[in-house]
């Protein structure tokens, strides 16, 4: 018996992939496993009960716990972002892939399988995880180039329904929403309202800003105004309380892997509050040394993290220098959130490299920085001379 697992969202292109994997593929078993990673309700819903109507079997696997501890944690130690996207979906694909696996060697299936096209990123995050394994790799709807219209057409022809036929293209999970496609894809459009579901539009939030306090040790964000919540929790109620002042819309031309352009749009309240409040807490701590050669590691981890290559051996050590200097980020962080924005106000920590003994009202002694600003500019002085 022929059997392969497919990674399955619900939506129109994994839910065509699994009567095209007995039909064209030859498969006698199809296996749709669901990974929750923080997605709606209503969509996780809606997955198991096609996968289960559609699939021969289907399983749903809750990794939200997992994902903000394994993936986001590690995000946030690294000030993840590429091009001013959080990384939400770049992230969580390899757990996803991860999962399907796991889930392939208990079942002994002969293959795994994705829904995505030819022309994104996802094709690429997937299966870097997946061809890390002896199992085939099956992408219909990229082999077949099947277009949107066409994915329809044989989903009716299979008694594949869906209630409302989404006018956008939405991702969503814990850490980030995505929102593509339709009129979007041309950047002259504005974006209506009614894409954005976490945050409310700037110039209608409060008109009185709010301020928490957010409490890190070793890089993570542990509590919340005095209040020491786990991962999910934490990050669910600052998505909530940044949505509700405008915090966390990004509209942005996004370079893709293969070299397309894309019009990207995302919301990420929680992120944008954390990763700020992250940056602003190093800055306290890290030397200017460490932090120089820091922002060059978190460009390159974001980037191995957006082109879907965390198993590269590279990605590995860049983890063990973060974890390195993570180890004295450790202190609070007051932000303020008013009118979409998150700005840091006040910041403290027992491995403060901060000294007051340069203050302005410190009586010390001055001449001594005198030697050292005769030199400072030394061989500009001399070129200019000559020139």
């Amino acid at each position: 018996m022929k059997r392969v697992v497919l990674a399955y969202s619900g939506g129109l292109d994994t839910s065509v992939c699994i009567p095209l994997l007995r039909e064209r593929y030859g498969y006698d078993e199809v296996i749709a496993v669901t990974v929750d990673v923080g997605q709606p309700e209503d969509d996780i819903r809606e997955a198991v009960e096609r996968g289960k109507k559609l699939s021969d079997v289907h399983k749903l696997i809750d990794a939200q716990e997992e994902f903000v501890r394994d993936y986001i944690f590690p995000l946030i130690k690294a000030n993840g972002n590429y091009e001013g996207y959080v990384l939400g979906t770049a992230i969580a694909r390899p757990l996803i892939a991860k999962k399907v696996v796991e889930v392939a060697r208990e079942e002994h299936a002969d293959a795994v399988a994705h829904g995505c096209t030819g022309k994104g990123n996802d094709q690429l995050r997937f299966e870097a995880v997946f061809r890390t394994t002896d199992l085939d790799v099956v992408a219909p709807i990229r082999e077949m180039s099947l277009t949107r219209e066409e994915e329809r057409r044989y989903a009716a022809e299979h008694g594949i329904t869906f209630e409302t036929e989404k006018r956008w293209s939405m991702d969503e999970n814990i850490w980030s929403r995505s929102i593509e496609g339709s009129e979007l894809e041309d950047p002259s459009f504005v974006p209506p309202e009614e894409i954005y579901q976490w945050t409310v539009s700037p110039d209608k939030a409060p008109e009185a800003a709010e301020i928490i306090k957010l409490e890190f040790e070793h890089g993570i964000p542990v509590s919340v105004n005095g209040t020491r919540v786990d991962g999910v929790s934490l990050i669910k109620k600052l998505n909530e309380v940044g949505g509700k002042h405008g915090v966390g819309r990004t509209d942005i031309i996004e370079d893709r892997v293969l070299g397309f352009k894309s019009r990207e749009i995302y919301e990420h309240p929680a992120a944008t509050i954390l990763l700020e409040a992250h940056r602003g807490l190093e800055q306290l701590i890290l030397t200017r040394n460490e932090l120089r050669f820091k922002e060059f590691v978190d460009r390159t981890w974001s980037e191995l993290v957006y082109q879907g290559l965390i198993m590269d051996p590279l990605f590995e050590s860049l983890n063990a220098f973060v974890d390195k200097t993570q180890e004295r980020v450790n202190g609070t962080v007051d932000m303020k959130l008013e009118k979409g924005a998150a700005r840091v106000v006040g910041r403290a920590s027992p491995n403060a490299l901060y000294s007051k003994d340069v203050s302005f009202d410190v009586k010390q002694e001055q001449r001594g920085a005198e030697g050292f600003s005769v030199y400072h500019g030394f061989q500009s002085r001399i070129f200019w001379k000559q020139r």
